[in-house]
């Protein structure tokens, strides 16, 4: 009888660690070896269509993924929650597909596969490569040196770049904010009319008709006038 798929990687981590001597754990997080299936098999889900049921013969001859090094994608999406135990899609798979809605689809599995890397750290998606070691590591009991913490740690990242958290939609709308603000500012230096002083001003002008003369004292006469009566 067939070993079933969902236990494929756990088995070879366990054989790893007594080989190594060391104590036998079992794996609480979803891996595969050769890592690189998973962005191959991920790439290829978004356009192929969405099988009755996932079986090796989809993975094979839809997806082009042949080989023994692929097989372990099953129960890899099994355990993120893009497969239900039968292998029929779940709703987080037909997401997935959806170009809307994979950023987030991936985001849930990654945390729906790696909860135990979550509970150590919310933001473990965060994480550079050594931290997130660390974190593994701590959840899994294993060797920092470890080959199945390095393909624990691949898989992580596989899956994560096809993701997008909200603590990344927030970040975005931070940066966003400022320069709507300053768009908004610099545009109303622009539609603001220029100020006007305040007050009433007034002017005037004055037409004078002098006379004919040459007597001084009629000159005199007429400005001391203008003085005392209007420029005063």
């Amino acid at each position: 009888m067939a070993e079933p798929e969902e236990k494929i990687e756990i088995k070879e981590a366990l054989i790893e660690d007594s080989k190594s001597n060391t104590q036998a754990v079992s794996i609480p997080v979803p891996y595969i070896n050769s890592y690189g299936a998973i962005s191959k098999a991920l790439e290829r889900i978004k356009t192929a269509s969405t099988p009755d049921r996932f079986t090796q013969d989809f993975l094979s001859t839809k997806l082009n993924l042949k080989g023994g090094s692929p097989k372990p994608i099953i129960p890899f999406l099994k355990r993120t929650g893009f497969l239900n135990g039968d292998g029929t899609p779940t709703d987080l798979y037909k997401e997935f597909r959806n170009d809307a809605l994979r950023a987030k689809a991936a985001a849930k599995a990654v945390k729906k596969g790696y909860s135990v890397l979550y509970e150590i750290n919310e933001y473990a998606h965060d994480l550079n490569d050594k931290d997130l070691e660390g974190v593994i590591v701590q959840a899994t009991g294993l060797s920092s040196k470890s080959s199945t913490v390095r393909a624990i740690l691949g898989s992580f990242k596989a899956l994560r770049s096809f993701a997008q958290f909200e603590d990344d939609d927030m970040q975005g709308d931070e940066q966003s904010e400022p320069r709507e603000l300053e768009k908004k500012t610099d545009k109303n230096k622009f539609d603001k009319p220029p100020k006007q002083p305040l007050g009433l001003k007034l002017g005037y002008v004055i037409n004078l008709n002098l006379p004919a003369t040459s007597d001084i004292a009629v000159f005199d006469a007429i400005f001391k006038s203008l003085r005392e009566h209007i420029l005063e």
